[in-house]
């Protein structure tokens, strides 16, 4: 069965990430994605573990997707891709704010060619500012955006997350973008540009609770930082795991559920707000009651109790879990190429239009020829394209 965005073409010319895993979204959902790489490739190609031929990375993120690698520092290389593009529906690039300009394939040049052109431009800081023409990576980001800052707390030295979330938030911001300006499309007919910063969807994401004493203008006078609170990892007996006691009926279930009913007398806990004035406290005390048991007993006591609770696992146990193979989560095949490797599926659920996981990643040009011959070019001029370099 086609999934959701069967029928849509993709034209990626974006690399490493935030482009790359958007694209891949679409994929999944079924549009054809046309990855267009330079002779080099993209640079996730070579970003570790590539014994196989295949860097991890690279075959996470372009799985399903075509490749075709053409240079487009010729002229000609710059006529197939507008050829492309003639025909096709989203044109995705993250190259720094005016690169495409200078390279002739600009918003205005696209769309012109086709008007229902869906133009996606994805940046670090956006197009203007003092930051516009810098260079970025997702610790940048993290940076700029008060994110680092946010995990180190109020005394301490900020810290990065170990993950690249700032790439993949902006990915999956972009991927929800391109389908919205889709189908705005089929209203008006026509296409549009859209911009996307990495910037502007991590401080977007983050706001709603890492920014809420800055939500109402003037309630932040006279405070710098909050106060620290201790995240939620607690220590037991034989290893760690997280509960939660948000809810102040959650509260009186926990202290219930450990024979704790003089923790409910304490006056600083007795509604929701004193739970929250009050957290590095409670989550103390909770971590006191945690330590004297295994995890598993832990976790058995508080799901009889309802308080939400699980236990942190590696990502080794992770691949054998109760509820990751009861997801079917985690799947397994056979990549041409680079031998069996595991992946995540999409987790997204259409009940009428699947995604689904279609093809492996692509090889360097892999479908160079099937795509150019897709758009009415022979063979002959295909073979030319090869003879002056323009094509891998």
């Amino acid at each position: 069965m086609p999934g959701p965005l069967d029928g849509y073409r993709i034209i990626d010319l974006s690399q490493m990430i935030s482009g790359p895993v958007a694209t891949r979204i679409l994929a999944d959902q079924g549009a054809d994605v046309v990855k267009v790489e330079p002779h080099r490739g993209d640079l996730t190609r070579a970003l570790g573990g590539a014994g196989r031929g295949l860097a991890p990375v690279f075959v996470t993120t372009n799985r399903n997707k075509r490749s075709i690698a053409l240079d487009l520092g010729n002229p000609r290389g710059v006529e197939v891709l507008k050829q492309l593009v003639s025909g096709a529906d989203v044109f995705v690039q993250n190259f720094r704010p005016g690169t495409a300009e200078r390279m002739g394939i600009g918003s205005e040049v696209l769309r012109a060619i086709n008007p229902r052109l869906v133009y996606v431009s994805i940046s670090g800081f956006g197009e203007t500012g003092p930051y516009a023409g810098k260079r970025v990576y997702d610790p940048v980001i993290q940076a700029l955006s008060g994110l680092a800052s946010i995990q180190g707390g109020s005394r301490g030295r900020p810290r990065m997350l170990r993950l690249i979330v700032p790439d993949k938030l902006t990915a999956v911001t972009a991927a929800q973008a391109i389908t919205a300006a889709l189908l705005a499309r089929e209203r008006s007919g026509v296409g549009q540009h859209v911009r996307l910063s990495m910037l502007d969807a991590v401080v977007a994401f983050m706001w709603p609770e890492g920014m809420a004493r800055h939500t109402f203008v003037g309630s932040d006078v006279g405070h710098s930082r909050p106060p620290d609170v201790r995240d939620l990892v607690f220590a037991t007996r034989d290893g760690f795991m997280t509960a939660g006691t948000v809810a102040h009926r959650e509260w009186v279930a926990f202290c219930e559920a450990f024979e704790r009913e003089d923790w409910l007398k304490d006056p600083r806990f007795r509604s929701a707000a004193g739970l929250v004035k009050y957290a590095d406290a409670r989550l103390e005390l909770m971590a006191q009651a945690l330590a004297d048991r295994t995890t598993a007993e832990n976790c058995e006591l508080l799901d009889a109790a309802g308080v939400p609770c699980a236990p942190i696992l590696t990502r080794e146990e992770l691949l054998d879990h109760p509820q990751i193979l009861a997801n079917e989560l985690v799947v397994e095949e056979e990549h041409p190429h680079a031998g069996r490797y595991r992946q995540a599926r999409p987790p997204e659920r259409f009940e009428a239009t699947p995604s689904s996981l279609r093809a492996p990643a692509p090889l360097l040009g892999e479908h160079g020829d099937e795509v150019l011959r897709e758009i009415g070019m022979e063979d002959a001029d295909i073979a030319e394209l090869r003879v002056q370099k323009v094509l891998l």
